[in-house]
């Protein structure tokens, strides 16, 4: 039986198309790639990505079938900008996350980093389900992604080689392994929050909450003092 959903996706992906003039009075050349972007989002929020299309993305937009042909020649093309966007966001999310920490301990800026994430995530799920799947998108392919991601990751080394270094940070690991083990912990909290796992493992409350809460256990157990 079909669904409401699928018959409006339908209809949606049906419906005639502006003329490439209209387009062009619509949008300028940089407008219409986030235009495009954005739509792309709303879709995937709504129908799920596998029904994504770049005809459906033009419907949402309001500009002609050809139109994002001219930015995006495939779906995983526009998948992977989706992701620029995110990375972007998270970088952001990270970067205030640090600014606002007045201490200059490398366990409270660690924790900054994790915060930022989690905040990321939590406040952008369809981004972070996005760039966290490498069938979906070709991660390595984009500069901006590979350089923001090893720029977070250069920010997670640092302060776990001055936390050990300072004898702040447990030492019977190697910097690398812990930046490691530190970003996949966030991400499996940020997964479990996002894909509403939480209620199944008796945690209760507000998610973001639960999830801050289980950062501050994480720095707890890797830091040489409480």
């Amino acid at each position: 039986m079909i669904t409401y959903s699928e018959v409006v996706w339908l209809i949606m992906d049906k419906s005639p198309a502006p003329t490439d003039r209209q387009t062009d009075r619509s949008y300028h050349h940089g407008s219409l790639v986030d235009a495009l972007v954005h739509a792309a989002v709303e879709l995937i929020e709504v129908y799920g990505v596998e029904k994504l299309s770049l005809r459906a993305v033009s419907k949402k937009v309001g500009v002609s079938p050809g139109a994002p042909f001219r930015h995006f020649k495939t779906k995983s093309e526009l998948l992977k900008a989706v992701a620029e966007q995110s990375m972007l966001r998270l970088t952001q999310a990270v970067n205030a996350s640090l600014a606002a920490q007045t201490s200059g301990d490398p366990v409270a800026l660690l924790g900054a980093i994790g915060r930022g994430y989690l905040n990321w995530a939590l406040s952008n799920p369809t981004h972070f389900q996005i760039i966290s799947s490498r069938t979906l998108i070709d991660f390595h392919s984009s500069k901006t992604l590979v350089e923001q991601n090893d720029a977070i990751y250069k920010l997670m080394l640092e302060q776990v080689t001055i936390g050990q270094a300072a004898g702040a940070i447990r030492g019977d690991a190697s910097a690398h392994d812990l930046v490691v083990n530190a970003r996949a912990f966030v991400y499996g909290l940020a997964r479990m929050a996002v894909d509403r796992h939480f209620r199944e493992w008796r945690v209760s409350g507000d998610p973001r909450q639960a999830a801050a809460e289980a950062l501050n256990l994480y720095l707890r157990m890797i830091a040489t003092s409480s």
